[in-house]
């Protein structure tokens, strides 16, 4: 029997932990380990902040679907990672020994790295965690007895910035439906070289079309945008030229600021020697293996990804979600051979697919794979997107609370869309002759 123990339980650990389980069967032990009781579909947080959905209309607790597909379930945080002695150490001072690990655990929000950035120890709010979204929320309702300017936006070194987009079309429809929008500037801060960039080189024309979007709904923006500090009212801003100097600074005025953090390794990860890079993000080699602990694999939001392309300031690439069941889908089969004893072979295709809302219609974004050159590389807007998110949030919790990770409908309409979750080695094979 071999004990695979899932570190981390967000959208890569739920994932990782069903399939696991249901390719290794009961001869094998899957434990989880989290630092709470419930999934939250982090995709739905911009709709909390600003009161379209209740804290727990998109929350799963755990315990209940993981005992009945067998899985055991720690809710206790890991304090750290003994791999020479494949263990972990819970902050309970228990110990948990593993065959095989799997990293989920998401990233550390680097709020420290800006002064005044982050709704702890900082004046802005955020949209990453579900208590964020919460907090944002409750800024929110004071905010509306109160308006005036808002900014929103993701700073330098950010990865993730499709929700910035989401959150400020959203506040945007929110605050029309309100009769209040009228009464509030809006300026979107970012560190991309182009609204649409994504992180990714853009998408097609994810910068004519997000740019179009931003003119429509009055929405000022500011490119190439390193954020110098935040005070209580005021975020500072440095705005680059193309070459990477001074073009411009900006002082803006704000009654609420929302701002996407750049992201680090856990701190659990960043003390074991040789896991992860000076970012503490988890170095792996072609089949989601640490390159140094051959029986640690990561996926998700923690594993190392350079950027797409330099640009004048930092930016990070995105793992979208289907990214993230590309690299579970390859966990599971390179574990599959492993305790077989047949050499790994599944590689994950990368590839990004994204519904992003805009309050009343939304925007898809298919990067086939996410990093370039791509196969296939496009962006569409409607109001078939922001029904079809929805839809999509009510499909997901309830694979979380069923533990169906992959029904069939989901691979139908994937295979439709000639989406795949691994690498045809047959095709890649005869392409290079």
């Amino acid at each position: 029997m071999s004990h695979v123990v899932v570190l981390g339980a967000g959208l890569g650990g739920v994932a990782a932990a069903y399939d696991i389980k249901a390719a290794l069967g009961r001869t094998h032990r899957v434990t989880v380990v989290a630092d709470g009781a419930y999934f939250n579909f982090t995709p739905s947080n911009p709709w909390v902040a600003v009161g379209w959905r209740k804290p727990e209309q998109i929350r799963v607790a755990l315990a209940e679907p993981f005992h009945e597909h067998d899985i055991d379930f720690l809710p206790v945080p890991a304090e750290a990672i003994e791999a020479n002695a494949a263990r972990l150490k819970l902050a309970d001072g228990t110990f948990v020994d593993y065959d095989y690990l799997v990293i989920t655990t998401g990233p550390r929000l680097a709020f420290d790295e800006i002064e005044g950035l982050g709704p702890e120890a900082g004046f802005t709010q955020s949209i990453c965690t579900g208590p964020h979204a919460e907090r944002a929320f409750d800024a929110y309702r004071a905010f509306l007895d109160a308006p005036g300017p808002v900014v929103i936006g993701a700073v330098q070194g950010a990865s993730c910035y499709g929700p910035a987009y989401e959150f400020a079309m959203i506040m945007d429809a929110d605050l029309r439906r309100r009769k209040l929008r009228d009464r509030v500037p809006m300026t979107f801060v970012t560190a991309e070289p182009y609204v649409g960039h994504m992180g990714l080189g853009g998408v097609g024309d994810s910068k004519g079309m997000l740019e179009s979007s931003f003119r429509k709904r009055d929405i000022r923006w500011v490119i190439n945008a390193k954020v110098a500090s935040i005070d209580a009212g005021t975020v500072h801003v440095d705005e680059l030229d193309p070459k990477g100097a001074l073009y411009r600074s900006h002082s803006l005025p704000y009654e609420y600021a929302m701002f996407i953090p750049a992201f680090t390794g856990v701190p659990v990860l960043r003390s074991v020697e040789g896991l992860t890079n000076p970012r503490g993000f988890v170095l792996i080699d072609a089949h989601q293996r640490s390159v140094k602990y051959p029986n640690i694999y990561a996926a998700g939001v923690c594993v190392a990804i350079p950027p797409v392309e330099a640009t004048p300031v930092p930016t990070g690439a995105p793992k979208t979600g289907f990214m993230i069941e590309s690299m579970v889908s390859a966990i599971v089969k390179n574990l599959q051979a492993d305790i077989d004893g047949r050499p790994a072979a599944a590689e994950a295709t990368w590839n990004a697919v994204c519904l992003a809302d805009m309050g009343d219609t939304g925007a898809a974004f298919v990067a086939l794979p996410q990093i370039p050159p791509r196969n296939v590389a496009w962006v569409t807007e409607g109001k078939w997107v922001h029904l079809a998110k929805a839809g999509f949030e009510k499909y997901f919790l309830n694979k979380v609370r069923t533990g169906h990770t992959h029904p069939v409908f989901e691979n139908y309409v994937l295979k439709l869309l000639g989406i795949e979750t691994l690498k045809d080695k047959h095709v890649a094979d005869h392409n290079t002759h």
